[in-house]
């Protein structure tokens, strides 16, 4: 519309002579009239003619021009009707309740045409800008909402892609609050097949959907390596290279790593850029385990430092690890939480309460009602004394496609790859694709690193597992074994798998050839000594031949031990309404 398009006009005035000629002039000047003689009447009218400007004289009966201005505005809602007062009222008093009643101007008496043409005009400008502004804003909220459905769309896949692994495992407990529908944050938690988890924790720079865009290409490589039985320090490389090819310049993710071997009561924990991780001993002192390390996604591959320190755990020792949102959050005066605060917090914790329960119960406290600046995330992991977590692997998702179910597999490793490389993950995965078996990996994994473990370490390394007998042995072996490693040539070790089914499942032979010169086998088999009170001592040998024993149908060597072969019969899962049997 433009200015020159004529208006409809709505006059009420109880003066005939002024209101004819109101409307003689404004017929004059191009626009539609309609007049009225009181307010009442023009309230009734305008629902009908929906007029662009309105003039009321101020003193009427029936109904005055203040009251009718109140109820046409309510009826224009957020359309913009300019409502002019006719008056010749000079006291301000007046004048002030007209512009509350929603009066926008003035028109006094006699009339003047020059002046009622450019008020006119003026008003009519601004109509059309408030017109054209709602008419964005209507754009603007309606895009805004295809967005956010968009998004809530998005989300959805986004979460079965990065979805939680066993972060719903008893041993854990975690918090995650996102500053949108997207979380620059991320939190992941696998089984590993040899026993234990693999959990990561992580913080993109900047917050929302940009920022969770990272967390995609991590999920597919932390939970297919993981599954796959890789170790904490390759999932690091292959995150850290991923991450450096794909980010823009200044985009990083300061995350932290967590390998737990709840048999053995160790922890291996990575930081970078992470605020520190907290160990808490049960019953003893407190221990941070600091940023060591730049942030994912900042130097390439050469120079990256996927080097996880090792701790000795006990049963009830709680790990806490946190985003730094946590530290970031801000209470009415703008002061930050901090480490001094959460270290408070911590020290004066009841007996008994979860740490996470502690902190995100003092972080309430100190921000109230302030809404938080970053997306915040904690996560806590209590050391059990023994955990299984095979459901939770079984519970992964597996591959829709078919797989082979007969086939044969020859794989060998030779010279300096053994010191450089791990087979397990591959061959892994080749039995993986099996229908069915993938909900075995655990027992498919523990038979390869043994017979991998056995091979490598007593047939090429020509190492003896009486050196681990005792704690000093156990760790004078491994140092000499990094050492033999060093120096290995002309060796190698060859699998052979074959797999067929059977009427209920499936078989796997493995077997596995090393290039040594064999070891004795039998007297590796140790069940280990009681002490005085009856509790069996700790043996860092031949508990692996026997745990094959278990799992296998049939485990035999060779007379020189270079060769060793085992049967796994499997069953098939059949999905029963509470889970897998």
């Amino acid at each position: 519309m433009t200015d020159s398009k004529p208006l409809r006009i709505l006059i009420a005035d109880d003066s005939d002579s002024d209101r004819l000629i109101l409307k003689t002039l404004m017929k004059r000047l191009g626009h539609q009239v309609r007049a009225t003689a009181n307010g009442s009447e023009a309230v009734a009218i305008f629902p009908e003619y929906l007029p662009d400007v309105v003039l009321l004289d101020v003193m009427m009966p029936v109904m005055d021009g203040i009251t009718a201005a109140r109820e046409i505005k309510a009826m224009a809602g957020e359309e913009l009707v300019p409502v002019i007062f006719l008056t010749s009222l000079t006291d301000a008093g007046a004048l002030a309740r007209c512009l509350d009643a929603g009066g926008d101007d003035f028109l006094t008496k006699p009339y003047n045409k020059i002046i009622i043409q450019a008020k006119l005009g003026a008003f009519n400008r601004m109509r059309q800008m408030h017109k054209t502004l709602s008419q964005q804003r209507d754009l603007i909220r309606e895009r805004n909402r295809q967005l956010l459905e968009e998004q809530q769309l998005a989300k959805r896949v986004f979460d079965n892609i990065a979805h939680t692994g066993c972060l719903n495992a008893d041993n854990i407990r975690h918090h995650v609050s996102p500053m949108s529908i997207f979380n620059g944050d991320i939190l992941f938690a696998c089984p590993r097949p040899a026993g234990g988890m693999h959990i990561l924790i992580g913080d993109f720079t900047g917050h929302g959907l940009p920022a969770a865009i990272g967390a995609l290409p991590i999920a597919e490589i932390f939970y297919g390596m993981t599954s796959m039985g890789f170790s904490g320090n390759d999932v690091l490389r292959e995150v850290n290279d991923k991450l450096g090819r794909i980010l823009p310049t200044g985009m990083f993710c300061c995350a932290a790593m967590i390998q737990a071997d709840f048999h053995l009561n160790q922890l291996r924990i990575w930081n970078g850029g992470l605020p520190d991780v907290v160990l808490l001993r049960k019953g003893g002192p407190r221990e941070l385990v600091p940023s060591r390390h730049l942030p994912l996604g900042v130097l390439d591959s050469a120079r990256f430092d996927a080097t996880m320190e090792l701790f000795h755990t006990s049963a009830g020792d709680t790990l806490l690890m946190m985003t730094d949102g946590v530290l970031e959050a801000e209470n009415e005066q703008a002061e930050r939480y901090g480490e001094g605060r959460l270290k408070q917090a911590l020290d004066t914790a009841p007996a008994g309460e979860p740490p996470i329960d502690t902190v995100l119960g003092a972080i309430r406290s100190f921000t109230g009602e302030q809404s938080g600046h970053d997306d915040l995330t904690l996560v806590s992991l209590d050391m059990v004394v023994a955990s299984d977590f095979h459901e939770s692997a079984e519970r992964l998702p597996q591959s829709a496609l078919k797989g082979p179910a007969q086939w044969h597999c020859v794989y060998e490793v030779r010279d300096d790859t053994l010191a450089q490389f791990s087979p397990l993950p591959l061959l892994l995965h080749i039995c993986m694709e099996v229908p069915g078996l993938r909900r075995k990996s655990a027992d498919i994994y523990t038979l390869l690193s043994e017979l991998y473990t056995n091979a490598l370490e007593h047939g090429v390394l020509g190492l003896s597992s009486d050196l681990k007998t005792s704690p000093d042995g156990f760790s004078y072996y491994y140092s000499e074994r990094e050492r033999r490693l060093e120096q290995v040539s002309g060796h190698y070790i060859r699998f052979t798998l074959t797999h067929s089914m059977t009427r209920k499942g499936g078989k796997l032979i493995i077997t596995c050839e090393d290039s040594g010169q064999g070891f004795d086998h039998s007297s590796q088999i140790t069940t280990g000594a009681a002490d005085e009170s009856g509790n069996a001592n700790i043996k860092y040998s031949g508990r692996g031949l026997l745990l094959m024993q278990k799992l296998g149908h049939s485990l035999r060597y060779s007379e020189y031990g270079s060769r060793a072969e085992i049967v796994y019969d499997w069953e098939l899962a059949i999905k029963q309404p509470g889970g897998w049997s």
